[in-house]
Protein backbone atom coordinates (compact mmCIF):
# COMPACT_ATOMS: atom_id res chain seq x y z
CA UNK A 1 0.00 0.00 0.00
CA UNK A 2 1.36 3.85 -0.83
CA UNK A 3 1.38 6.01 1.07
CA UNK A 4 -0.04 9.39 0.04
CA UNK A 5 2.85 11.78 2.43
CA UNK A 6 5.32 10.25 1.33
CA UNK A 7 4.38 10.42 -2.86
CA UNK A 8 3.89 14.43 -1.83
CA UNK A 9 7.69 14.57 -0.16
CA UNK A 10 8.90 13.00 -2.91
CA UNK A 11 7.22 15.39 -5.71
CA UNK A 12 8.09 18.27 -3.36
CA UNK A 13 11.98 17.18 -3.76
CA UNK A 14 11.75 16.68 -7.43
CA UNK A 15 9.92 19.82 -7.83
CA UNK A 16 13.23 21.60 -5.61
CA UNK A 17 15.49 19.72 -8.02
CA UNK A 18 13.66 21.00 -10.92
CA UNK A 19 14.23 24.30 -9.64
CA UNK A 20 17.35 24.82 -8.61
CA UNK A 21 18.78 22.76 -11.62
CA UNK A 22 16.72 25.53 -13.62
CA UNK A 23 18.16 28.45 -11.73
CA UNK A 24 21.80 27.29 -12.16
CA UNK A 25 21.35 26.66 -15.45
CA UNK A 26 19.88 30.16 -16.75
CA UNK A 27 22.18 32.52 -14.54
CA UNK A 28 25.83 33.42 -15.49
CA UNK A 29 26.29 34.12 -11.50
CA UNK A 30 25.51 32.50 -8.33
CA UNK A 31 26.39 34.16 -4.68
CA UNK A 32 28.40 31.73 -2.52
CA UNK A 33 27.97 32.03 1.27
CA UNK A 34 29.61 28.94 3.69
CA UNK A 35 27.74 28.70 6.44
CA UNK A 36 28.12 31.24 9.65
CA UNK A 37 29.83 33.53 7.30
CA UNK A 38 28.54 36.82 7.18
CA UNK A 39 28.99 37.39 3.25
CA UNK A 40 28.19 36.11 -0.22
CA UNK A 41 30.39 35.94 -2.72
CA UNK A 42 29.34 36.26 -6.49
CA UNK A 43 30.90 33.42 -8.78
CA UNK A 44 30.52 32.69 -12.29
CA UNK A 45 30.15 28.67 -12.73
CA UNK A 46 28.85 26.04 -15.41
CA UNK A 47 26.20 23.74 -13.94
CA UNK A 48 27.53 20.17 -14.65
CA UNK A 49 26.16 16.20 -13.74
CA UNK A 50 23.69 18.07 -11.27
CA UNK A 51 25.71 20.52 -9.40
CA UNK A 52 27.50 23.78 -9.56
CA UNK A 53 31.12 23.69 -10.77
CA UNK A 54 33.61 26.82 -9.86
CA UNK A 55 37.10 27.08 -10.93
CA UNK A 56 39.19 29.66 -8.33
CA UNK A 57 42.70 30.37 -7.73
CA UNK A 58 45.66 31.13 -9.32
CA UNK A 59 44.55 34.16 -11.81
CA UNK A 60 41.06 33.15 -11.75
CA UNK A 61 38.17 34.47 -9.39
CA UNK A 62 38.61 34.21 -5.63
CA UNK A 63 36.80 32.02 -3.42
CA UNK A 64 36.03 31.98 0.12
CA UNK A 65 38.04 29.10 1.81
CA UNK A 66 35.82 26.41 1.06
CA UNK A 67 37.25 22.67 2.65
CA UNK A 68 35.75 19.43 1.34
CA UNK A 69 32.93 18.32 3.00
CA UNK A 70 31.55 21.61 4.21
CA UNK A 71 28.41 23.35 3.39
CA UNK A 72 27.48 26.65 1.70
CA UNK A 73 24.64 28.27 1.10
CA UNK A 74 23.90 28.88 -2.55
CA UNK A 75 22.06 31.58 -4.07
CA UNK A 76 20.64 31.87 -7.55
CA UNK A 77 18.79 34.83 -9.40
CA UNK A 78 16.20 35.33 -12.08
CA UNK A 79 17.05 35.59 -15.58
CA UNK A 80 13.70 37.38 -16.04
CA UNK A 81 13.82 39.53 -12.97
CA UNK A 82 17.66 39.58 -11.87
CA UNK A 83 15.69 39.08 -8.04
CA UNK A 84 16.98 36.37 -5.87
CA UNK A 85 15.22 32.99 -7.37
CA UNK A 86 16.57 30.20 -4.60
CA UNK A 87 18.49 29.96 -1.85
CA UNK A 88 19.68 26.08 -1.42
CA UNK A 89 21.87 24.28 0.90
CA UNK A 90 24.79 22.54 -0.70
CA UNK A 91 28.09 20.60 -0.42
CA UNK A 92 31.73 21.32 -1.67
CA UNK A 93 34.35 18.58 -2.86
CA UNK A 94 37.24 19.25 -5.28
CA UNK A 95 37.68 18.10 -8.31
CA UNK A 96 41.23 16.73 -9.05
CA UNK A 97 42.77 16.37 -11.85
CA UNK A 98 42.82 12.61 -12.97
CA UNK A 99 39.35 12.43 -11.51
CA UNK A 100 36.86 10.89 -14.01
CA UNK A 101 34.98 14.15 -13.82
CA UNK A 102 37.91 16.21 -14.53
CA UNK A 103 37.69 16.13 -18.24
CA UNK A 104 33.94 16.52 -18.50
CA UNK A 105 33.96 19.85 -16.12
CA UNK A 106 37.07 21.38 -17.09
CA UNK A 107 35.57 21.14 -20.65
CA UNK A 108 32.71 22.87 -20.04
CA UNK A 109 34.04 25.43 -17.84
CA UNK A 110 36.59 26.45 -20.41
CA UNK A 111 33.71 26.95 -23.05
CA UNK A 112 32.40 29.33 -20.65
CA UNK A 113 35.28 31.37 -19.30
CA UNK A 114 35.16 34.22 -21.58
CA UNK A 115 38.90 36.00 -22.92
CA UNK A 116 41.17 33.40 -21.62
CA UNK A 117 44.99 35.25 -21.45
CA UNK A 118 46.39 31.22 -22.25
CA UNK A 119 43.67 30.62 -24.96
CA UNK A 120 43.85 26.93 -25.13
CA UNK A 121 46.94 26.01 -22.29
CA UNK A 122 43.93 27.39 -19.99
CA UNK A 123 43.30 23.64 -18.61
CA UNK A 124 46.88 22.94 -18.25
CA UNK A 125 47.32 26.23 -15.85
CA UNK A 126 43.95 25.38 -14.01
CA UNK A 127 45.69 21.71 -13.30
CA UNK A 128 49.03 23.14 -12.14
CA UNK A 129 47.50 26.76 -10.51
CA UNK A 130 43.58 26.86 -9.71
CA UNK A 131 40.84 24.48 -7.72
CA UNK A 132 37.96 23.18 -9.30
CA UNK A 133 35.35 23.09 -7.05
CA UNK A 134 31.88 20.66 -7.01
CA UNK A 135 28.84 22.32 -5.27
CA UNK A 136 26.49 19.68 -5.20
CA UNK A 137 22.83 20.44 -3.68
CA UNK A 138 22.04 18.02 -0.55
CA UNK A 139 17.95 19.26 -1.51
CA UNK A 140 17.25 21.78 1.36
CA UNK A 141 16.11 24.75 0.28
CA UNK A 142 16.80 27.82 2.29
CA UNK A 143 14.37 30.14 -0.19
CA UNK A 144 12.20 29.37 -2.93
CA UNK A 145 9.61 31.32 -4.59
CA UNK A 146 6.30 32.26 -2.44
CA UNK A 147 9.08 32.08 0.52
CA UNK A 148 11.61 34.36 0.15
CA UNK A 149 12.92 36.28 3.52
CA UNK A 150 11.75 40.09 3.82
CA UNK A 151 15.41 40.77 5.33
CA UNK A 152 18.05 42.93 3.44
CA UNK A 153 20.83 40.55 1.92
CA UNK A 154 23.01 43.40 1.38
CA UNK A 155 26.17 43.07 3.50
CA UNK A 156 27.80 45.75 5.29
CA UNK A 157 30.60 47.43 3.41
CA UNK A 158 33.99 46.31 4.65
CA UNK A 159 35.97 48.50 6.92
CA UNK A 160 38.34 51.54 5.07
CA UNK A 161 40.47 54.21 5.86
CA UNK A 162 39.08 56.34 2.98
CA UNK A 163 36.95 58.47 3.71
CA UNK A 164 34.18 60.89 2.06
CA UNK A 165 35.16 63.39 -0.39
CA UNK A 166 34.41 66.90 1.27
CA UNK A 167 33.73 70.57 -0.35
CA UNK A 168 36.11 71.23 -3.21
CA UNK A 169 37.85 73.92 -1.93
CA UNK A 170 37.34 78.07 -3.77
CA UNK A 171 39.17 78.16 -6.72
CA UNK A 172 40.04 81.29 -8.94
CA UNK A 173 39.30 81.48 -13.11
CA UNK A 174 37.13 78.07 -12.52
CA UNK A 175 35.03 78.00 -15.53
CA UNK A 176 31.51 79.34 -14.22
CA UNK A 177 28.26 76.88 -14.71
CA UNK A 178 25.99 76.99 -17.69
CA UNK A 179 22.75 78.61 -16.69
CA UNK A 180 19.79 77.23 -18.23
Amino acid sequence: MWDARQVIVDRDAEMARALVEEACRKSALVWLRPIGADRSQAVWHVWVDGAVHVVAGGIEQPLPDLADGSEVDVTARSKDTWGRMVTFRATVTTVAPGDGAWDTVVTELHAKRLNPPDGEAQPARWARESRVVRIEPTGHLVEAPGHLSHRSHAAEPPGSPATTRGPLPFVVGRRARRRT
